[in-house]
């Protein structure tokens, strides 16, 4: 096996220069495949079974990302490959804006492809990322930067499901073309990108390739097989794979068909809000509760312990989307809709918080990134599997009923809490 070191060749251009840069281009294609191609195809009269299914199937890579992982580790450097990756996004989204001029049939299939194309990119670019971050970033910095990159990276979700979203709807109503709306909010999108890549180029530090050295390997001692069996080796493994796959069962139902509802015509049972009050609704307001749950998940979680708090919190996650059933049979007006969409969100981050702590204290011993990288993969294929079949349920059943259905779903994923291994040392470390 051939195996490639790298070490960061400068030290003088600090951090705070491209470390948010680099997570805001993280979280920037991320939600506009998964959540602002919501918004685009709805817009077109894409019918919801297949906007639910097509949207949340191309969440595949991020399935399957740890596959090839090792690749980015081997070969070339992380600079190069999250430079390559972001100049290959600029393409992809730039391409993605001149779709919209097909006609709709068309432009379905075409998007459907480009879109799957720019995951297998974003996943790559993930990899390269943090690979990257530890790389140039000494232990102590990166412990700095762990929160200037996560708030960087939900800086991201606002500007795409808010502003950009908010940027579509406000170009629909001035230009009355919805195609050429998309047009320009995608192509302006690709042109962030471009100013990214350009502007990584000269500042990221370079990294410096040791010397090449190859290592003979048996089919046993390869490092993925090493990491596969201690993952699935771990003590109430069954547990801990149903709840990974249960806890956001409910979430996962609810989460493309949450959109759809916000922007369906009343006459269709929705709420018919349009796209810029959906950017505020959902995509600003919305986000921001759940950042600020998430913020208040993890402070509650570092003082009482995961133990005491996993329930409360998977309540806090679940609970809420009761409110989708009020608004499904009562239809309120927009005012009601801003409090009842942040709360269902800011539950949603405090108990999405439980969930990402127990992933990462399930991960022990010499592999934990790539431990992480096994739940994190088998989450994305929780939400997957999930909403590729909840528009046909949607459309066969209507809103109101779907919603309560979404509320029954939670209650498996709560009840594997009372399951899986919270032991001892993983109290200590809450603590």
């Amino acid at each position: 096996m051939t195996i490639q070191t790298e070490k960061p060749k400068s030290k003088s251009i600090s951090p705070w220069f491209y470390i948010p840069s680099l997570y805001f281009a993280e979280g920037m294609p991320y939600m506009i495949i998964n959540a602002v191609s919501v918004v685009f195809y709805k817009n077109l009269g894409i019918d919801n079974a297949q906007i639910a299914f097509w949207t949340s199937i191309i969440n595949l890579p991020w399935v399957v990302k740890m596959f090839w992982g090792p690749a980015v580790d081997i070969y070339s450097t992380k600079r190069r490959w999250l430079l390559t990756m972001q100049f290959a996004m600029c393409l992809c989204l730039g391409v993605l804006a001149f779709s919209f001029q097909l006609p709709t049939s068309t432009f379905f299939n075409v998007s459907l492809v480009i879109l799957l194309i720019g995951a297998f990119i974003s996943a790559t670019y993930d990899i390269a990322t943090d690979g990257f971050y530890m790389l140039a970033l000494s232990q102590e910095k990166q412990a700095f930067f762990v929160g200037i990159r996560t708030f960087c990276y939900r800086l991201a979700i606002i500007f795409s499901t808010g502003f950009l979203v908010y940027l579509a709807g406000s170009l629909e109503k001035s230009t009355q073309n919805i195609p050429l709306s998309w047009s320009i909010t995608l192509g302006f999108a690709s042109l962030i990108f471009a100013i990214l890549f350009i502007f990584h180029l000269f500042i990221l530090p370079q990294p410096e390739r040791k010397k090449i050295t190859t290592v003979k390997t048996t089919r046993n001692d390869i490092p993925f097989v090493r990491v596969i069996r201690s993952y699935f080796a771990q003590r109430g493994i069954a547990a801990i794979l149903a709840f990974i796959l249960l806890y956001r069962l409910g979430e996962a139902m609810l989460i493309k068909i949450a959109t759809l509802f916000l922007l369906d015509e009343t006459s269709a049972g929705g709420l018919g809000l349009s796209t810029s009050q959906y950017g505020l609704v959902y995509g600003t307001f919305g986000v921001i509760s759940l950042i600020s749950g998430g913020i208040l998940g993890g402070l509650v979680i570092s003082k009482y312990g995961l133990k005491k708090c996993f329930l409360p919190m998977a309540i806090a996650l679940n609970l809420p989307d009761l409110f989708y059933v009020y608004m499904a049979y009562a239809k309120p007006p927009l005012e009601l809709v801003y409090p009842l969409v942040s709360l269902e969100q800011f539950g949603y981050g405090l108990g999405f918080t439980a969930f990402t702590v127990y992933l990462m204290y399930i991960c022990k011993g010499e592999y934990k990134t790539s431990h992480f990288a096994i739940s994190t993969g088998l989450m994305a294929l929780g939400l997957m599997l999930p909403g590729a079949i909840s528009g046909a349920i949607q459309k066969s059943i209507g809103y109101p009923v779907f919603f309560i259905l979404v509320f029954l779903f939670t209650i498996p994923g709560m009840a594997t809490i009372f399951f899986i291994p919270i032991d001892e040392e993983v109290e200590t470390q809450a603590s």
